[in-house]
């Protein structure tokens, strides 16, 4: 998540005996909207805008007078492990362009900017996400309203995903729908007030998840993502893109380590004698993730009907394309089950 280097955060801070003069220059100087007033251990007292300034002018302040009475010390924080969508939520229920990180102690370790959070510089990669399905297992919540449709802290699971994106500056993003699929179009329009392009594959049937990207205009020029509509996920999209690109991969599967405890005691048995007991064992497999990258030319392969995607991936497995497994190693969830929505619901809560 974007946050702007602790050079340019020194660059904003001010102390209790600055003078509003030298906040004033501060805040040009800095060009980030604020001044931050921190104590001498780098605790935040408070930030300063220009509106502020204006209003202590107006009351009667000098420019030599401290600011230190003008400065807001009940601002909005956020903690370094605060993800990009709950940030953004804040600035955008507060009216607000700047947020200061702070860690346990309230010290200043970091800036958030919207301009920076929502102008990441733009990607040539196409994203395709795939929100078409009915969702049967999480009826009744389902029967009027599409899955990835459905609100994890007050926003729809596929509206996170968007932003996300768009936060690794991919601009132009298909959606395939076709259940409900009216109540996403009029939810995200063309994407313009997403900061991108929306444009929708319309499945007259149910496709799969492979299937709808034959409904694509065109063929994309480099790779791009392929992601289930259902996912709350922060995963870094850069890291994916670059291993796929440096790999050579005709595709790669995000892939994300399972672990599993068997309730019982195992055994391993030989010609009917007990070799070894282990009591519980914990059992661990890399998964599906539901988040791919694809090279172009292996939309060749993708016929118009149904066609989940894992047979174009054993397509490429028979024609010995190789294919690669990034470990998704941030937080991580398909909101397939109920049980997974509440888990998704309470975590973001």
């Amino acid at each position: 998540m974007n946050s702007i280097t602790n050079e340019r955060i020194k660059k904003c801070c001010v102390h209790e005996g600055t003078t509003i003069l030298e906040a004033m220059r501060t805040i040009t100087d800095a060009a980030v909207g604020l001044a931050l007033m921190v104590d001498a251990q780098g605790r935040l007292i408070g930030v300063l805008t220009d509106g502020d300034i204006r209003r202590a002018l107006l009351s009667g302040a000098k420019l030599d007078s401290p600011v230190a009475p003008f400065v807001n010390r009940n601002c909005t924080t956020v903690r370094p492990q605060d993800d990009r969508t709950h940030v953004l939520d804040l600035m955008q229920s507060r009216y607000i362009s700047q947020i200061p990180v702070l860690d346990a102690e309230q010290r200043l370790v970091g800036l958030h900017l919207l301009r920076e959070m929502l102008g990441a510089v733009a990607r040539p990669n196409w994203a395709i996400i795939m929100a078409g399905g009915k969702g049967t297992r999480l009826r009744p919540i389902t029967e009027n309203l599409p899955k990835p449709m459905i609100k994890v802290a007050g926003r729809p699971i596929l509206e996170r995903l968007v932003l996300h994106l768009v936060g690794f500056g991919i601009k132009r993003i298909f959606i395939s729908i076709n259940y409900l699929g009216h109540l996403i179009e009029g939810h995200f329009g063309d994407g313009s007030k997403f900061g991108c392009r929306i444009d929708y594959l319309r499945e007259e049937k149910e496709m799969g998840t492979g299937g709808a990207l034959a409904l694509l205009p065109e063929r994309p020029a480099e790779p791009f993502l392929v992601m289930n509509g259902d996912l709350v996920t922060q995963f870094n999209v850069e890291k994916l893109l670059d291993f796929h690109e440096r790999g050579g991969y005709a595709a790669t599967l995000a892939v994300r380590r399972y672990f599993h405890q068997v309730p019982f005691g195992c055994l391993d048995v030989v010609e009917q004698q007990v070799k070894r007991i282990e009591e519980k064992p914990m059992l661990q497999q890399l998964v599906n993730a539901g988040t791919y990258v694809l090279s172009p030319h292996i939309l060749g392969y993708i016929p118009k009907t149904f066609f989940p995607i894992t047979n174009l991936f054993e397509q490429c497995l028979q024609r010995n394309e190789p294919l690669g497994a990034w470990e998704l190693e941030e937080d991580w969830l398909d909101v397939g089950q109920k049980e997974q929505l509440r888990e998704a619901q309470e975590g973001q809560a």
